[in-house]
């Protein structure tokens, strides 16, 4: 809960900052891995990650501004300069992208997808520690013994116990990128570890997001996120369906 982690000269490095690095290098490493176990196209693999990075960042920033269009319009260099990110976004646009890549190559997307959403999964987990330091991202206030009280200056209301929704979703992500792991090993065939983390990660979000205070948002009774979970669980639903048809016809 301290994003300030230390200073060199000038230079300032900042926890959410560190823990997205991490991320992404712990999630690049596993996809490597995975894909020379696959043999993958070397080259194919690299286009791919800066392209579903570049869209991931892309959709989260714009999911995040229409998030916050109040903000947005108010004060458009700061929204956009902030460190507001909406993870929904960066799945979305990440995987819209690498779709319409392997469509134009004709590569089996489901295939090149199962390469890469349990890093995904992994590169969240580390983002979600960056939310804890930086107290974005906060729980709802809590008298259990859960409860943490973040210090003046984050992003999290100060001096109140609040429910660390931020580690139950790190928690949650690890333990999504362990399972699809798991869940490899004991049954292979296109598009399973896909649906699998749209299915159990909209779930968790789903749920977690009935403790979390931060404004983010509201479509009707949901909020922004439980609303695109509702479509992600079915989209994940279709795949997982379309793929047990296609098994049983092998």
């Amino acid at each position: 809960m301290h994003n300030d982690l230390f200073s060199i000269g000038g230079l300032t490095v900042h926890g959410y900052g560190l823990c997205i690095g991490l991320g992404i290098a712990a999630a690049l490493l596993l996809i490597w891995r995975r894909a020379e176990e696959r043999r993958l196209d070397v080259k194919t693999v690299n286009t791919l990650v800066l392209l579903i990075l570049a869209a991931g960042f892309a959709g989260a920033k714009i999911f995040f501004l229409f998030a916050h269009w109040s903000e947005f319009r108010a004060n458009p260099p700061g929204a956009l300069g902030s460190e507001g990110f909406v993870v929904y976004g960066g799945i979305v646009c990440g995987l819209g992208a690498a779709y319409l890549y392997c469509r134009k190559r004709s590569l089996p997307f489901l295939c090149w997808a199962d390469c890469f959403v349990p890093g995904v999964a992994l590169a969240q987990g580390f983002g979600r520690i960056g939310c804890f330091l930086a107290g974005c991202c906060f729980g709802k206030p809590t008298d259990s013994i859960f409860g943490v009280v973040f210090p003046a200056g984050s992003a999290a209301p100060a001096g109140v116990p609040l429910w660390p929704v931020q580690l139950f979703s790190a928690a949650g992500d690890l333990l999504l990128a362990g399972t699809l792991l798991l869940l490899e090993k004991k049954r292979r065939g296109d598009g399973l570890l896909t649906g699998a983390y749209l299915l159990l990660y909209s779930v968790g979000r789903f749920l977690i997001e009935f403790l979390r205070a931060d404004p983010r948002g509201a479509v009707g009774i949901f909020s922004t996120s439980q609303f695109i979970a509702l479509f992600a669980a079915a989209a994940a639903a279709v795949i997982l369906l379309l793929r047990k048809r296609g098994t049983s016809h092998e």
